[in-house]
């Protein structure tokens, strides 16, 4: 096939287009740089551009594209969280929906912060959104799809909840922190923390885009989400570190701001309905399994 991948670059959009690319598919990525290569397509969704006569002839689209969450929530920055999610997927939806034969599939990121802070109710694909900010930017940047819904392609939004990796992304940051025995539960530790490990990232998005029962929002997540204190304390059991140097609430809101409270604080016990019932198997359902595989230990 030929497959348009947006956010080529960051941690899940290299990943994915260096198997897509191993396993015969040819890879063409949408980036702000463009360039004359026949595998490169130029767009900019800050001021609505897009190539969309190279896109003629895509088979099916990974649109992982958006500003980092991480960071200071200024207001500026909670523009470009939004804008980059919302305009830039309905800038895309818009020009594949005119195409002569648009792609048979969109796979188009979204997240678990759909769900807001839900305390111990267990979310599946059909449950309702939160009411905070990364709820609604969620809830736009799927909607943002329906143009090309609308024409007939089958799109699917995997709201990928925290990708483990060695690479990048969360465990990457705190690494250092809990190798020095400074790691602890945030908060009361009692949120839910939905996670999933990069190689079940990646294959969740391969089942997708040849899955034709799958359609929709599909929660990206291992069975059985932990707290964070049950995360902390795994964490803390394969690095043979200790884990009792919590950060509390307060002090994670005056270091982070609104990021910590919608980010770390809010608790999601999001279960993958929708891939278990599709048939996919993960290849990592279980925390101490995982790390102790991208730790080496």
């Amino acid at each position: 096939m030929n497959v348009l991948v947006s956010g080529s670059t960051g941690l899940v959009g290299s990943t994915i287009s260096t198997v897509l690319a191993r396993e015969g598919h040819r890879v063409v990525r949408l980036t702000r740089s463009g360039g004359a290569e026949d595998y490169v397509i130029q767009w900019d969704p800050s001021v609505g551009t897009v190539n969309a006569a190279r896109l003629e002839g895509i088979d099916a689209v990974v649109h992982l594209a958006g500003e980092s969450v991480q960071g200071r929530w200024t207001s500026d920055k909670k523009a470009r969280i939004r804008d980059s999610r919302v305009q830039g997927t309905r800038l895309l939806a818009e020009a594949l929906a005119k195409l002569s034969v648009p792609p048979r599939v969109m796979i188009s990121a979204s997240a678990t912060g759909y769900y807001g802070d839900r305390g111990n109710e267990r979310l599946h694909e059909d449950s309702g959104p939160g009411s905070n900010f990364l709820a609604g930017v969620c809830r736009e940047w799927e909607s943002a799809t329906d143009p090309v819904r609308e024409v007939g392609v089958r799109v699917v939004c995997p709201r990928f909840g925290l990708v483990l990796s060695t690479e990048g992304g969360a465990l990457a940051a705190t690494l250092p922190l809990f190798k020095l025995g400074g790691g602890g539960k945030i908060g009361n530790g009692r949120q839910y923390w939905p996670w999933v490990a990069i190689a079940d990232v990646v294959g969740a998005t391969l089942h997708a885009l040849m899955m034709n029962s799958l359609e929709g929002p599909v929660n990206v997540v291992a069975p059985d989400p932990p707290t964070n204190a049950e995360y902390t304390k795994i964490l803390g059991r394969v690095l043979n570190r200790p884990t009792i140097l919590s950060l509390p609430a307060p002090a994670a809101r005056i270091a982070l701001g609104q990021l910590a409270d919608e980010l770390l604080l809010a608790s999601q016990r999001v279960e993958p309905a929708k891939l278990k019932e599709s048939g996919y198997m993960f290849r990592y359902p279980k925390l101490e399994g995982t790390l102790r595989h991208l730790l080496g230990r």
